[in-house]
């Protein structure tokens, strides 16, 4: 009797050790975004939920209150001690993520960025836009708008944030080379994650240059507080607000005029890709040159910086909005 219940217990020991396996062989995924609460990450954790049930793959979204890159290291803390198998991130600094980056590394927890093109301390980071492609098209559009000359302000998300940094290099090099007649104001300005800041920055560069007439606007909340600004000191169809929002966030603003249009990708489609991606590299395939990836298509993967950049620019105006916004952009 005795050595039948030792049986039975070594039984059901070794059946909970599969179950464990099992478990953590199917793993989680969390995905730590720049900022909680605003449309654009929204219609991403929509992605990351849609696509992980799909998939069969538990997979969640974690949004800090603020744009703090202290706020995303405590995040991905936690998510290694909770021993998730995939850590997705939307770095608000790429650079003091690093450490943090390399101890899920070393915790063996596979990591995918987005918006950090060559991030150390990930095994793949992708784009649905390259940054000179994305620059350049908001550039000749604000060049447009401004009839080729005047002043314009550069407003970001950070000044850590390496790819929208990016997205102004391409911008202001494509300017300076084509449009001679149009001018920067200042340098740029970290504020493009913050309304309020957006707002109050836009409204304090009006006041302080009269000559200006364009905003480029590299963040979600950049172009929104920008407009604002412009609706407040009534300067509508005088000064052009550029820049990657939020549709149904936007709406108004573009109607109006506020906001002169912009380019921007699929949220909801990035957060699907993360969760495809990881569930790619959890089952132990490799990303190979001409892999066809759903929500990316064929990819032709950078591997010495380890990025994955296609193009899909999507454009946001007065007759795309309306269907963006309907989509929960």
């Amino acid at each position: 009797m005795k050595k039948l219940m030792i049986a039975a217990l070594a039984a059901t020991l070794m059946l909970g050790g599969s179950f464990a396996a099992m478990a953590q062989q199917a793993g989680k995924v969390g995905v730590v975004v720049k900022i909680g609460g605003i449309p654009w990450f929204n219609a991403m954790e929509a992605g990351i939920k849609e696509r992980g049930q799909k998939l069969g793959v538990d997979a969640f979204m974690v949004g800090p209150t603020s744009a703090d890159p202290a706020l995303q290291v405590r995040a991905i803390e936690d998510l290694i001690a909770q021993g998730v198998k995939v850590i997705g991130v939307v770095p608000n600094d790429a650079k003091v993520l690093e450490p943090v980056l390399q101890k899920a590394k070393e915790a063996g927890i596979i990591v995918i960025t987005h918006e950090s093109p060559g991030q150390k301390g990930a095994d793949w980071d992708f784009e649905l836009a390259s940054a000179t492609g994305f620059g350049e098209a908001h550039a000749k559009l604000l060049a447009e708008k401004m009839g080729g000359k005047g002043e314009y302000a550069v407003f970001v998300g950070s000044l850590t944030v390496p790819l929208h940094n990016a997205w102004a290099d391409a911008a202001i090099e494509y300017l300076k080379k084509n449009y001679p007649d149009m001018k920067l104001v200042g340098e740029r300005y970290g504020v493009a994650e913050d309304v309020d800041k957006s707002r109050s920055t836009a409204l304090d560069l009006i006041s302080a240059n009269p000559g200006l007439k364009g905003f480029l606007a590299f963040g979600s909340q950049g172009p929104i507080g920008a407009g604002r600004a412009i609706e407040e000191r009534r300067k509508v169809g005088e000064i052009f607000v550029l820049g990657p929002f939020s549709p149904g966030q936007g709406q108004k603003l573009i109607k109006n005029d506020a906001i002169s249009g912009g380019f921007m990708w699929n949220p909801k489609q990035a957060g699907e890709v993360f969760v495809t991606l990881a569930d790619h590299l959890m089952k132990g395939n490799e990303i190979k040159d001409g892999d066809t990836i759903e929500g990316l298509g064929t990819v032709k993967p950078d591997f010495e910086n380890r990025n994955i950049i296609v193009d899909q620019l999507v454009p946001i105006n007065k007759d795309t909005v309306d269907d963006l916004a309907a989509m929960g952009l």
